[in-house]
């Protein structure tokens, strides 16, 4: 009986929110927008408490130009938010960008993305996990994970079952059948969206590709493609080769249209 309960709660959670991405995926949503920019004002914060950010005045101003002209184009409400940028002291080539209108570039960065194109590929990249809504995703995905291992471990106990064992496997095929594909998913998704609004910006969309050949010649230790939340390099690079091409009209008509960045550092 109490696992015929907590079936009848697994449901309810599945079915308590959907949502349909950007590009037309249906996605599971358990967490609300304003949720979500409290999380990340909060994680924005702490760092800042923690002393993660330098006093990096150049770089600042560069990033925040790179940032204002792809936030221009992003649909509403995201567009009509004040974004603020800060720089990280980590010499590692990342940046994030947060819901609640909160964008983090580390300095290495700007050893990796030579000019304004290619940051514009990083910060277009992240500006789309916000508006795709891809961290209530992950935070509704767990959610929802952990429900159906819970569920599957009192009905192995009920059994006889070893639950301890079948906790550890179903947390296992949990991660890799459900959570890491949904991830994957959610970097191409990503990668589409924001070379996208590069080119309404104004930025060369043909920069994608020359950033992740970078990323791929790089080199060090990565895990199998089937077990990495992001997709390869080389397979990145050729796809954004593809959708570049198509998005180049798009980039002719923003710079016609008096869309032309001009952010150095």
């Amino acid at each position: 009986m109490k696992f015929c309960y907590l079936l009848i709660a697994l449901a309810a959670t599945v079915l308590s929110g959907c949502a349909t991405s950007p590009t037309g995926r249906q996605q599971l949503m358990m967490v609300s927008d304003s949720q979500m920019s409290q999380m990340g004002l909060s994680a924005f914060n702490d760092m800042r408490k923690q002393g993660k950010f330098v006093n990096a005045p150049r770089e600042r101003a560069y990033a925040t130009c790179v940032a204002n002209a792809l936030v221009a184009v992003l649909p509403p409400p995201w567009n009509t938010q004040q974004w603020e940028v800060q720089i990280v002291g980590d010499d590692s080539a990342n940046a994030f960008a947060l819901p609640g209108g909160r964008i983090g570039v580390n300095k290495g960065m700007f050893k990796l993305a030579s000019n304004q194109d290619q940051l514009a590929v990083v910060l277009g990249h992240e500006l789309a996990h916000v508006v795709s809504r891809h961290g209530a995703e992950r935070v509704s995905d767990n959610l929802a994970t952990q429900a159906a291992v819970t569920a599957g471990t009192v009905y192995a106990g009920s059994r006889g079952g070893d639950t301890n064992s079948v906790a550890a496997l179903l947390g296992a095929g949990a991660q890799l059948g459900i959570l890491l594909p949904f991830s994957r998913t959610q970097e191409s998704e990503a990668d589409t969206l924001g070379q996208r609004y590069m080119a309404q910006a104004g930025f060369d969309p043909r920069a994608a590709v020359t950033l992740w050949q970078k990323m791929d010649a790089q080199g060090g230790s990565k895990p199998p493609a089937f077990l990495s939340t992001h997709p390869s390099p080389g397979g990145r690079a050729q796809t954004l080769g593809r959708q570049a091409q198509q998005l180049l009209p798009v980039y002719e008509q923003a710079r016609a249209s008096g869309r032309a960045p001009g952010c150095r550092m």
